[in-house]
């Protein structure tokens, strides 16, 4: 999944960390503009220290040292996030923010990372749940074997941007909206590609996506999906070229 700390060329996202949502052929992300940070103290900070669940296989983890809260997701560095306001940080090798959510007002229930203008909520989740994520995710690692139905969920997800008739109820609504955004860019470049030859597994990414190399008949494309437990595709990340 691609992520928060590099933009991918075309890509149809549900996780902004690890699936960027940007258009065909975009610009890689630029870091965020400078912004007046605030000082919180510790004990305001360690409120928001802690795991949280974005998806089947991505957990954001939040971690202090002294004065510097930082994020960590699946698969990927940490990076620093710096308060704007009590309950407001932002990236600053990027162009994104995280606000966490209160409820009751002292305890934090969740947070929201914003990009390229989608929400992302996640969950806040106790340790043994992070660690049943991770232990799943180092599963799929190690075997290196495609999640149950993810080679037809290919096929289908490319035949129906090709026809400019993609299945939105078998998506998430993250993904489904950034289809939706981008399907006259996706469509044109599948409709250059031609029609699809063939589908071959490529492995496991480090945060549970299965990579597929596709054949198209003038030329190839790499396609990355998660999918859910139930079968709905979470994230997807369309490429040009092997």
């Amino acid at each position: 999944m691609p992520g928060i700390h590099r933009a991918a060329v075309s890509v149809l996202g549900a996780l902004a960390l690890s699936a960027a949502i940007a258009a065909s052929a975009a610009a890689p992300d630029a870091p965020a503009a400078a912004a007046p940070v605030v000082d919180l103290p510790p004990a305001v900070l360690d409120r928001y220290t802690g795991y949280y669940r974005l998806s089947e296989t991505a957990v954001i983890t939040i971690t202090r040292a002294g004065s510097q809260l930082s994020a960590q997701l699946t698969g990927q560095p940490a990076a620093e996030i710096y308060p704007e306001n009590p309950a407001s940080f932002i990236y600053k090798i990027v162009a994104a923010r995280i606000d966490f959510v209160p409820d009751p007002p002292m305890e934090i229930t969740s947070l929201v990372l914003h990009q390229r203008g989608v929400d992302h909520i996640a969950q806040r989740i106790d340790e043994a749940e992070a660690q049943r994520i991770a232990a799943a995710v180092a599963t799929r690692l190690q075997d290196q074997s495609p999640a149950p139905g993810s080679e037809q969920a290919v096929r289908l997800l490319l035949a129906g941007i090709a026809l400019g008739k993609p299945n939105y109820d078998q998506m998430g609504p993250e993904l489904a909206s950034a289809t939706q955004a981008q399907l006259p860019q996706l469509q044109s470049g599948l409709k250059a590609l031609g029609a699809v030859q063939s589908v071959v597994f490529q492995g496991v990414g480090n945060q549970g996506w299965d990579l597929y190399l596709v054949r198209h008949e003038h030329g190839t494309s790499q396609v990355r999906i998660l999918l859910g437990a139930n079968g709905i595709i979470n994230g997807a990340l369309i490429t040009a070229g092997p």
